[in-house]
């Protein structure tokens, strides 16, 4: 009822309009646009990091290879995203863009955090300008900075905040309930997939099957992203 007066008084009309109690309500409605996307995981391994992506097939014709859910940002950083994809290839080709500038610049690679905090500032810009819509997506990035690996997750209000283990999209709220009770530090790269699989497995349940899943992992000692095929993702299932 109190949605509905907020829009029936035009309080949602334009992102740098405050409502009476406190809320900006189109970068709300830009968070429950992630409620909708696509289930992602992001997780800290004892020797790495990983990232699972259900790539959600809407159409059997579609080429399997093209659907690109986990994008590479530099050598040892790479993200995922839940919400307008389309707004995270924008999201993505900056922070690439932004890690090449900084190869070039220090000639050193450059810390996974230093990439959230620009996005976050290009998020939080469109929540206080008038003629611009917030980014419609949550994006989980995860790296090896040194030795270090690390896990963020931002928001469509330009938050950012680092985790152990998350997970965004439709299957949020299941998901972290089994990352919750299941996940330990310490794990290494193969459990933790064997728990991100297993996951998206219960939270999909009847349309579950191992080509819906995207998943790629940077170990500590390589620094560098490798996919998982298929074949290992079904050895995950037995």
């Amino acid at each position: 009822m109190e949605a509905i007066q907020h829009q029936m008084m035009g309080y949602d009309r334009a992102i740098t309009m405050f409502s009476p109690d406190g809320r900006l309500l189109q970068v709300e409605y830009a968070k429950k646009t992630v409620k909708l996307g696509n289930t992602a995981i992001g997780m800290v391994c004892s020797d790495g990091v990983l990232l699972v992506a259900d790539k959600r097939i809407v159409d059997k014709l579609v080429v399997l290879e093209a659907i690109e859910k986990i994008f590479q940002i530099d050598d040892h950083v790479i993200a995922t995203a839940s919400g307008i994809i389309s707004d995270a290839r924008v999201l993505v080709e900056r922070a690439q863009l932004k890690a090449q500038q900084h190869k070039v610049t220090y000639d050193t690679p450059i810390d996974t955090l230093t990439i959230v905090k620009d996005i976050c500032n290009l998020k939080q810009l469109c929540t206080q300008s008038g003629g611009l819509r917030p980014f419609g997506l949550s994006l989980l990035i995860v790296g090896i900075d040194d030795s270090t690996p690390v896990l963020f997750e931002t928001d469509p209000t330009g938050i950012y905040n680092q985790y152990m283990a998350t997970a965004i999209g439709e299957g949020e709220t299941e998901v972290k309930e089994i990352l919750h009770k299941q996940y330990k530090e310490g794990m290494t790269i193969e459990e933790g997939l064997k728990l991100c699989v297993k996951a998206l497995k219960k939270v999909l349940n009847n349309n579950f099957t191992a080509r819906r899943i995207d998943a790629s992992i940077i170990r500590t000692n390589k620094k560098v992203m490798e996919k998982v095929s298929q074949e290992a993702i079904k050895k995950l299932l037995k």
